[in-house]
C-alpha cells in the first residue's frame, strides 16, 4: 500500500498500534542480530527459539514470536535475548540455552538465573536492561529505536515513530526547518563539530540546477562501530533524516556512502529504500506533497581517507579518493560541482527528531555550545564495553566507571583515547571533564566519530602512538608532501623508541614534526594525523624521556626494555604467572614466592598479563656499556 498523504501514515501507524495490542499477550523473544552477536551465534539461537515453539505445536508469529533487531549496544555480552512481556534480559545466551528459557520463561514466567546479567563489582543480578548501569545511566535517543524494531521491516520502524519527523516537515517551508535546525544548535556528529543548521543554509542558498545530500556512513577508525550499529538496527532514522534534509535545501538525490567492509548495514540500507519506496516514503511524490526524492547506496573505497569529505565525493564520482584543497566549500561546489550537503549518519538521524520535538526540545539534553546526545563506543579496558549514548557534557569519569564499570582487573586507569586514530590521549587528570566538542579539543584530542579506547597501567603510551601513526601512514594517500613524509618521519622516531634505539631529543623532534604537519597537510586527515603523538607528548612526557633517554617501559609492552620482577610480599606462589611464560623463565613452587630468570627471559609480557594479584612489576635493566 503506498502512502499518498501524511494522514495515510498516521492511520496506518494506528492501524499498527491495534494490531500490536491485539498481540500484546503472545509472547516474545527479541534476538540482537547486530554483527557482534551475529558473529556469537545469535542467529541460532533464533532458530532454537522457533524449534521450540514448533515442538510444542506453536505457531509462529501467532502463537509465538521470535524477532531479530539491531544492537542492543552491549556487543560485549552477547548474544542478548529479552523476554516480553517483562523485559526479561539475558546476556550470552547459546542455542542449547533455548528450551531452558522457554520452559522457564517464556511458559512458566520463571528467572534463569544464570543467563542474568550480574554487576562485576557489586555481583547483583539484573532482571531487565533499566536494571544495569550499562543502560541506566544513558540517555538512549538515536540509538532508542535500535535492538526495539526489526530493521528489515518498516512496519516496526513506523510503529515506533518512523516517519513522523518527515510527515511534519512536509507541512513547513523548506527555510522554516532550515532554521529549526539553525536554532537547535546541531552540531556534526562526524568528527569536525560543525554546525549543521550553518551548512544547510549555506547549501540552500547556493546558486545551481542541482544539489545533493550525502550520508557518511564509511567508518573506518578502529575501535568505532556507532555508525554500523545505527544503519544496522534503525536505517530508517537515517533514511527519515536525510530526506528532510534533502527537502530543507531542494536536492533531488542523495547517497548514502558505507564501508564496503559493513555487508550487513548494506543490505539494511537497500532494504529500507525498497521498503520506503515502495509506502510511497521515498521516490516520486512523497506523501503526496509533490516532492521528489531518491536515494542510492554506494560501498566505499576501502580507504580510511575516503572519510574525508572531499575525497568521499571523488569516490562516489568514479575517481580516486583523493582529497582537494577546500577554497570553496562543498556546500557551493561538493559533488559534481554542485552543492552539496554532507552529514554522517548519526547526524542525520537526530534531524526527524529535532523537526518532531523542537530546537528547544534538543538544547534542553547536552551543554550551552555542544547541545544533544552523543553516541560512543567504549571498548578497550574497561568492563563494560560496548554502544552507548550520553548527553553532551557528562563526564569521562562518568561514561568509564560508572556506564562501563571501571577498568578490567580493577587495574589503574591510565588514559582514554577519544575521537579515533586522529585524536588524543587524554589521563587520569582528565576523568572529571565534561565531555563535548571544544572541551576535547582543548586537551589536544576530538570527538570524531565517537570511538573511545580505555586504557590502564598496562598500556605503553609511546607504543599507543606508534600504532595509530603506523595506522594514519598505512592509510594516506600519500598525495600531499607534508602527510607522506612527516607520518613517515614520526613513524621511524616511535619505532626506534620502542624497540631500544632512541636518542636523546627524539621527543623534541616528534613535536616539530607532528606541529609542522599539523600546519602544512593537505587535509583532515594530515591535519589532525600527529594528535596521537603531540597529546602523549603533552600529557605523559614522562614516558617519551623514559624510551629516549632510559630505554625503559614502564608499563612493559616494548620487548627488551625492562625486566619483569616478582613482589615476593604480593606472589601467593598461585603458579598463573609460570604457565603463562611460555620461555620457562619463571620457577617456584605451589604457595611460595616466585622468581624470574632473567637469562631465559625474552620480556614478552605474558606474566605481567596473567598474574591475578599485579604482584609483577616492571623495573629498568641495568645501564648499557
Amino acid at each position: 500500500m503506498k502512502l499518498n498523504s501524511s494522514q495515510a501514515l498516521d492511520e496506518w501507524r494506528a492501524h499498527l498500534a491495534e494490531k500490536g495490542k491485539a498481540g500484546v499477550s503472545v509472547p516474545r523473544v527479541r534476538i540482537c542480530a547486530g554483527t557482534g552477536c551475529l558473529a556469537n551465534g545469535s542467529a541460532k539461537v533464533k532458530a532454537a527459539f522457533e524449534a521450540e515453539a514448533a515442538a510444542r505445536g506453536m505457531a509462529i508469529g501467532i502463537d509465538f514470536a521470535a524477532e531479530s533487531t539491531g544492537c542492543h549496544g552491549f556487543c560485549e555480552r552477547g548474544p542478548l535475548v529479552v523476554i516480553e512481556p517483562g523485559e526479561i534480559l539475558y546476556e550470552k545466551v547459546k542455542p542449547e540455552d533455548a528450551r531452558e528459557i522457554f520452559e522457564k520463561t517464556v511458559l512458566g514466567k520463571e528467572i534463569v538465573h544464570r543467563l542474568q546479567y550480574r554487576d562485576p563489582n557489586t555481583k547483583k543480578a539484573a532482571r531487565t536492561a533499566g536494571e544495569i548501569p550499562f543502560y541506566a545511566r544513558q540517555e538512549r535517543l538515536v540509538l532508542g529505536r535500535c535492538g526495539e524494531v526489526n530493521p528489515f521491516e518498516i512496519a516496526d520502524a513506523v510503529s515506533h515513530g518512523a516517519y513522523s519527523g518527515l510527515a511534519r516537515a512536509l507541512s513547513l517551508e523548506p527555510g522554516e526547518i532550515v532554521s529549526m535546525i539553525k536554532e537547535s544548535g546541531l552540531r556534526g556528529r562526524g568528527g569536525g563539530g560543525f554546525p549543521t543548521g550553518a551548512k544547510w543554509e549555506s547549501a540552500s542558498k547556493a546558486s545551481g540546477r542541482h544539489r545533493f545530500v550525502i550520508a557518511n556512513g564509511d567508518e573506518g577508525d578502529p575501535g568505532a562501530f556507532m555508525d554500523r550499529s545505527l544503519m544496522e538496527g534503525d536505517p530508517h532514522s537515517v533514511l527519515e533524516g536525510m530526506i528532510i534534509g534533502a527537502y530543507a535545501i531542494g536536492a533531488r538525490k542523495g547517497f548514502l556512502y558505507v564501508r564496503a567492509e559493513y555487508p550487513l548495514a548494506v543490505k539494511a540500507l537497500q532494504e529500507a529504500i525498497r521498503q520506503a519506496k515502495e509506502r510511497g516514503l521515498l521516490g516520486r511524490d512523497i506523501l503526496g506533497s509533490g516532492f521528489d526524492f531518491d536515494l542510492e547506496v554506494c560501498r566505499g573505497g576501502g580507504a580510511f581517507v575516503c572519510g574525508e569529505s572531499s575525497a568521499l565525493m571523488a569516490s562516489i564520482e568514479g575517481r580516486a579518493g583523493e582529497p582537494r584543497v577546500k577554497y570553496i566549500r562543498s556546500t557551493e561546489r561538493g559533488l559534481w560541482n554542485c552543492p552539496t550537503v554532507l552529514n554522517n549518519v548519526e547526524t542525520w538521524a537526530n534531524v526527524p527528531r529535532i523537526v518532531l520535538n523542537g530546537p528547544a526540545w534538543f538544547r534542553s539534553m547536552g551543554t550551552e555550545k555542544s547541545p544533544g546526545t552523543k553516541v560512543f563506543s567504549l571498548v578497550g579496558k574497561v568492563k563494560n564495553s560496548g554502544l552507548v549514548e550520553i548527553p553532551m557534557g557528562t563526564t569521562l569519569r562518568t561514561i568509564i566507571e560508572e556506564i562501563g564499570g571501571g577498568v578490567l582487573k580493577n587495574r589503574a586507569f591510565k588514559a582514554v583515547q577519544t575521537g579515533g586514530p586522529s585524536g588524543g590521549c587524554l589521563p587520569a587528570s582528565a576523568l572529571d571533564l565534561p565531555v563535548d566538542f571544544d572541551a576535547l579539543v582543548a586537551l589536544g584530542s576530538m570527538m570524531g566519530s565517537g570511538g573511545m579506547i580505555v586504557m590502564d597501567e598496562r598500556t605503553c603510551m609511546v607504543d599507543l602512538a606508534r600504532y595509530f601513526i603506523d595506522f594514519l601512514a598505512e592509510e594516506s594517500c600519500g598525495k600531499c608532501t607534508p602527510c607522506r613524509e612527516g607520518l613517515k618521519a614520526l613513524q621511524q622516531i616511535l619505532h626506534d623508541l620502542c624497540s631500544g634505539k632512541g636518542n636523546p631529543g627524539d621527543g623534541e623532534r616528534l613535536r616539530e614534526i607532528g606541529e609542522a604537519l599539523a600546519d602544512t597537510a593537505l587535509c583532515g586527515l594530515g591535519q589532525t594525523a600527529p594528535n596521537p603523538v603531540l597529546s602523549v607528548l603533552r600529557h605523559f612526557p614522562e614516558e617519551i624521556a623514559e624510551h629516549e633517554s632510559g630505554h625503559f617501559c614502564r608499563a612493559g609492552v616494548c620487548k627488551g626494555m625492562y625486566w619483569p620482577e616478582i613482589d615476593p610480599s604480593r606472589c601467593v606462589g598461585c603458579g598463573a604467572c609460570r604457565k603463562a611464560c611460555g620461555s620457562g623463565a619463571i620457577r617456584g613452587d605451589v604457595s611460595t614466592a616466585h622468581v624470574v630468570d632473567r637469562s631465559l627471559c625474552v620480556t614478552c609480557g605474558a606474566c605481567l598479563e596473567a598474574c591475578p594479584f599485579t604482584a609483577i612489576k616492571p623495573v629498568r635493566r641495568e645501564a648499557r656499556s
